[in-house]
């Protein structure tokens, strides 16, 4: 199966003089969950920021569906199908839980039939979330970290994006909570979307994905599918991780 999203060759950073990530090279499958691990400092989030516009790289190119999207705006890639739920909030807290999701929604909208489906999009959305009905008037800020992850996934299910970039969702959260977070992944793919996931849980990466990555000091130095880090890479990983899976 060929990759839907594609990263060749990139090298990134923040400083001109400084390469977080070097010459990094890695594919995710469409209709499948694709793993990244790597202790902290590995260079993952900026792999994500990278893959979704909030960084430029400095050299290399990535693809999406084909065509290059190297650089391209954020909003800009909504709308070609790619979604991102970052490990830092993206609400806006002084708003509504309500108007936290119709915003992203609003150019979508502007007609009785794209307002209708809007609706629609919500609706199916309160099915799968259900406890958001009933914060729909809160403010964003005044939920619990918990809440604000599930609305983080909420609005990214009310996009229905073809691709779902999801950066440390369980970080900081109870393990109760954490469940919770890896069931609607579970849930996005159910619905045939694409998801490249990025989590502390290296067990739990490795127990959802497919095809897994490691990134180490910005590279990539390790890969394959499931049954290889439950077989051969397992020891090699363990060693570099410090962590058993």
């Amino acid at each position: 199966m060929s990759a839907l999203l594609e990263m060749s060759g990139v090298t990134a950073g923040y400083a001109a003089d400084i390469d977080v990530l070097r010459n990094v090279t890695l594919g995710v499958e469409a209709g499948r969950i694709t793993g990244l691990i790597g202790l902290n400092g590995a260079g993952k989030s900026t792999l994500m920021k990278a893959l979704c516009g909030f960084l430029r790289p400095k050299a290399g190119a990535v693809r999406y569906d084909g065509a290059d999207v190297t650089g391209i705006a954020p909003h800009r890639l909504i709308d070609r199908g790619i979604g991102y739920i970052p490990q830092e909030s993206s609400l806006f807290p002084y708003m509504s839980v309500a108007d936290n999701l119709r915003l992203p929604l609003e150019h979508l909208a502007r007609t009785r039939a794209q307002a209708l489906d809007v609706r629609a999009r919500i609706d199916e959305m309160l099915v799968h979330f259900p406890a958001i009905r009933e914060k729909l008037r809160a403010q964003a800020g005044d939920l619990s970290g918990g809440q604000q992850k599930m609305l983080e996934f909420a609005k990214a299910y009310v996009l229905r994006p073809r691709l779902c970039l999801v950066d440390e969702p369980s970080i900081g959260l109870a393990p109760k909570i954490a469940t919770e977070v890896y069931h609607w992944i579970d849930l996005f793919t159910a619905q045939g979307m694409t998801i490249l996931l990025v989590d502390h849980n290296v067990r739990r990466v490795v127990q959802m994905s497919e095809y897994i990555y490691v990134l180490s000091l910005g590279e990539i130095t390790a890969q394959g599918r499931r049954k290889d880090f439950e077989g051969d890479l397992h020891e090699q990983v363990r060693s570099w991780l410090g962590v058993n899976f």
